[in-house]
This record gives structure tokens, C-alpha cells and sequence, in this order.
């Protein structure tokens, strides 16, 4: 006697379980021009990669003889796989089967996602496409449901375990609503795309019937509304650019906090210098310029992974390789509001920076910092609040920093962008104080420049010789610089930086 017939059903199980929703289903969710789950798990991580945890889960009904009726696979998938043979564990709603809306099976692998991957340490990669539990009530597996004991732990303390221990990264790839929702804002890394995409908190008809007028999705929560308030971090063309950027994130960072980012060799001469920095900055206050110009210029291969473009944009936050080595970059961006810590340009700078500390990054700041904004406006966003906490995260951070003083680089906005022990360099073009020249003289001298005759060439006259003390020169001769550098030799001095300090960074990791 064997187990043949037992051993045939787990096979046909299987077989049913990669129906999905059905070929119906499958053939709209291909209509909306989205993929299914198990596409997109294919088409992200390395070929053939894939094992499966919990396939024929789900809920089945069985004839009288006891032969299988149907099967309804748990609307969750979960796995491990390999991206770039480096191991992860990656799960995500399967929208062919109710939409996504989770059944009992799809539940259960949807809370023991982030376990797992705590467990094994693992970076995590959850696909969201899909809604939150129903106002229908229990399913007919729960039926009599009544609540969890009272002694269970929530479903969110591995989430927030999960945050705190390996790098977790988020795709919206379809209508994300409810539950699914909160996953993937809980994220170091979330991604949408651009047409196809929304992040809700409730849907369009619950939101409706509320507020009494009619919404899309899109209204509601499409890329346009996310990206500028901070919800996700990139935009991505369609599903294969969200896979794309997934595997750069990943890429430049660790494994778990147990461990460094992985260094990548390349062949980007340590030396190279480029003329264009040494007039990138131009000599006229008013003007502006470009910053990334400079950070791709002083990265490897030019090649630098921006995050969060378009939310808190005076504030560029990203990162990039210095010989082989991962670093992450945060600057200002003179463009908008001169570059100054507005209260969203603070939140953003925290939130990079404690990224950056807890995965073993170490920071480059590149300073064109003029303080924080001033005006009604700033005071009603809690600016001095969010600005004082983005002080706090760099003075706090443990990982090694450099700081590249290229222009501006005033009051209390300007410790932002220091970390314990820096190491400090400064261009020609900088210049720093307890104030911006223009306002501080203001202040200063007002009086005694309306009482000029000519007030204006007073007010020019004094400028220009307080100009003098706020220029980099003094403040080497004090030795509050480490070193004033030529522009062109940015790179060559980071790519030294970045070698001398992997010993410290080391210690960092397993002396926490």
C-alpha cells in the first residue's frame, strides 16, 4: 500500500494553485494593462529563483466521493528568491482572486510575511495590488468569527520589527487600499507607477458615500497626489522601471543591520578630476545652479540613484558609489527656496539620514544650507520643530559623515548637515556664519545704512568687507575645516574618505 493517490493530489493541487483567479480573471487584469503576482515575481527576481512557502493554501470543496470540486488558492503569495543572486524574501496580494481583498489563507501568509524575513533576515520586497478586509463580514471560513484572543500580538509588531532589522521595500502596482495601504507606507523604499497605480486609504465608493460627490481613484490617491506629499518615493513608467529601481535600491544596501553593503568593484579612476567644478558655482549670490551636476560628477561612473525627488525639493537625498563603495547623499538644491529647511525638506533629511545610520551607509552632505525658511507659512508647517529634529538625527547618526561645504552654510539649519566627527571639506566658494550676509546686515547695520547718502553703495561696501569673514579662508587658518580643496579634486579626496573609514564602520556593526 502506498501513497500514490495522496501524493497525486498535492501535485494537482499545485496545478490549481497556479491558476490564479482563473484565465476570466487573468484576462482583465491583463486588459488594465497590469501584470498578474506571479509575473511580476518572475520578471523581478533572478530566473528560476522562486520557492514558494504555503502553495495550496487556500480553500477547497469537495464532491461526495471526496474528489476535489474547486479550489480557491489563498490570495497571497510568498516566497524566497534571489535579485542579483543576493536572497530575499518577497510576497504580494494576488489581485486575480476577490481583488486582492484577503481570504482567511491569504491573511495568515500576509502577517507571516514579515516574520519570515525577520527570521531569516532577508531583505523584503512586497508587490501590493490589492484592498483591506470587508464590511460583508466574516468569511464562511470564519464564520462565528468573533475577534482575535486577547492574548494575541499585532499582526503590525512584525512590521515594525521588520523596519527595524533588514531593508524593506514596497511596490504599488495596482489599487492599493486599507491594510495593504499601511504595508506599504511602512517601507525604507516605496515605489508606484505612474498610470496604473493608487494608494487610498479607502476607495472611491466608501469615500463617496461619505462626503456626498463622486471621486476616482486617482483623485484620491494617484501618483500626482503621492508624489509630493512624501507617501512614496519614486514614480515609476510602468511595472518593468518599478522592477528596475527596486533592484538599484537594493543593490546599495546591506542585507540585514547586521552587516556593510556589499562593495562593487568598477573601473571609475579614484583621481579623476572634471574642469566644470571649478565655475559650477557662480560668484553671484542670486544665482543658482545645478547640484546633482556635482554629485554625479564626484560618483563612480556619474551614477547616482536619487529618492523622493519631487517631495521636500530643496533637499536632494539619494545614493551613489565611491570606489566601489556605498554612500548616501543628501544636499541642497539652491532652486527652490535657495535650498533653505523647510519643514518638509526636514522631514525628508531625517528620515534619510536614520535610513542611512541604521543600514551601515556612510553620509556625504554636500552644504548649501542658508537656515531654515523664515515667514508666516513656515511657522504655521512647525518648521523650527521638524528642523530641530532633522539637527537631532545627524548629531545622533553613529555611521561616518563627510561634509562638503560648496556654498551656503548658515545657522541653526546648517548642523543638519554634520554628523559627530565629520570630516569637513570646503570649496573656494563657501562661506558660513551665524547668518546670510544680506540678512544679517540688515540687521546689523540698517540704521546706519538708511542714513547713508547713498544707501545702497553703503549697503555694498559693507557686504563686501564682512564678506571676507565668512569666506572659507579664515576658518582653515583656525583649522574649523579639515582642508579648503580645489573643486576638481572633490572625488579624489572622497574616494580616500570613503577607504580610510571602513574600519570605523565595521567596528560600528559589531560593536553597536
Amino acid at each position: 500500500m502506498s501513497w500514490k493517490k495522496e501524493v497525486k493530489e498535492i501535485s494537482l493541487r499545485k496545478k490549481l494553485a497556479l491558476q490564479q483567479g482563473g484565465k476570466e480573471a487573468i484576462e482583465i487584469q491583463h486588459a488594465k494593462g497590469r501584470l498578474t503576482l506571479r509575473e511580476r515575481i518572475d520578471l523581478l527576481l533572478d530566473k528560476n529563483s522562486f520557492e514558494e512557502v504555503g502553495k495550496i493554501s487556500g480553500g477547497i470543496e469537495h464532491n461526495d466521493d471526496g474528489s476535489i470540486e474547486s479550489f480557491t488558492p489563498a490570495n497571497f503569495i510568498l516566497g524566497f528568491g534571489e535579485i542579483n543572486k543576493r536572497k530575499v524574501v518577497i510576497g504580494g496580494e494576488d489581485f486575480t482572486v476577490k481583488g486582492g481583498s484577503p481570504n482567511a489563507a491569504g491573511n495568515r501568509k500576509s502577517v507571516y510575511t514579515e516574520e519570515l524575513a525577520v527570521q531569516y533576515k532577508f531583505p523584503l520586497v512586497r508587490l501590493h495590488e490589492g484592498g483591506g478586509g470587508s464590511v460583508a463580514g466574516p468569511s464562511k471560513e470564519k464564520k462565528g468569527y468573533g475577534g482575535d484572543p486577547v492574548f494575541s500580538k499585532s499582526r503590525f509588531k512584525a512590521v515594525a520589527t521588520s523596519l527595524k532589522t533588514i531593508p524593506v521595500i514596497s511596490a504599488a502596482l495596482g489599487p492599493v487600499a486599507g491594510l495593504p495601504a499601511s504595508r506599504f507606507v511602512a517601507s525604507h523604499f516605496r515605489i508606484m507607477t505612474k498610470k496604473t497605480a493608487q494608494v487610498l486609504v479607502a476607495g472611491p465608493a466608501v469615500v463617496s458615500r461619505a462626503f456626498g460627490k463622486e471621486f476616482t481613484k486617482e483623485e484620491l490617491g494617484g501618483s500626482d497626489i503621492h508624489k509630493i506629499n512624501g507617501v512614496v518615493d519614486n514614480v515609476a513608467d510602468d511595472e518593468q522601471d518599478a522592477f528596475l529601481q527596486i533592484k538599484k535600491f537594493l543593490s546599495f544596501m546591506p542585507q540585514n543591520i547586521h552587516e556593510a553593503p556589499e562593495r562593487i568593484s568598477n573601473s571609475d579612476p579614484i583621481d579623476r578630476v572634471d574642469e566644470k567644478l571649478e565655475s559650477i558655482v557662480p560668484k553671484d549670490r542670486r544665482k543658482t545652479y545645478e547640484m546633482r551636476e556635482i554629485i554625479k560628477s564626484i560618483s563612480d561612473d556619474n551614477d547616482f540613484f536619487e529618492m523622493t525627488n519631487y517631495y521636500g525639493r530643496g533637499i536632494i537625498t539619494g545614493f551613489a558609489r565611491l570606489n566601489g563603495f556605498s554612500v548616501g547623499i543628501f544636499a541642497n538644491d539652491s532652486n527652490f527656496y535657495a535650498g533653505s529647511m523647510t519643514a518638509d525638506n526636514a522631514k525628508k533629511t531625517s528620515r534619510f539620514i536614520k535610513l542611512c545610520d541604521q543600514f551601515n551607509i556612510p553620509i556625504i552632505s554636500l552644504v548649501d544650507e542658508p537656515g531654515f525658511l523664515i515667514g508666516p507659512e513656515a511657522e504655521k508647517d512647525a518648521t523650527i520643530l521638524h528642523g530641530t529634529e532633522a539637527v537631532l538625527a545627524a548629531v545622533d547618526s553613529s555611521v561616518p559623515w563627510c561634509s562638503v561645504l560648496i556654498r551656503k552654510s548658515f545657522g541653526v539649519g546648517s548642523a543638519a548637515h554634520f554628523g559627530p566627527e565629520s570630516y569637513v571639506l570646503a570649496w573656494p566658494s563657501s562661506e558660513a556664519g551665524p547668518l546670510p550676509l544680506e540678512g544679517g546686515i540688515a540687521i546689523a547695520f540698517g540704521k546706519e545704512i538708511a542714513q547713508a547718502e547713498d544707501p545702497e553703495s553703503k549697503r555694498k561696501e559693507i557686504e563686501e568687507k564682512l564678506s571676507k569673514s565668512q569666506s572659507p579662508f579664515p576658518r582653515a587658518e583656525a583649522f574649523s575645516v579639515h582642508e579648503i580643496i580645489d573643486p576638481k579634486e572633490t572625488r579624489k579626496y572622497l574616494c580616500s574618505w570613503i577607504d580610510k573609514v571602513q574600519t570605523s564602520l565595521l567596528t560600528k556593526i559589531h560593536n553597536p
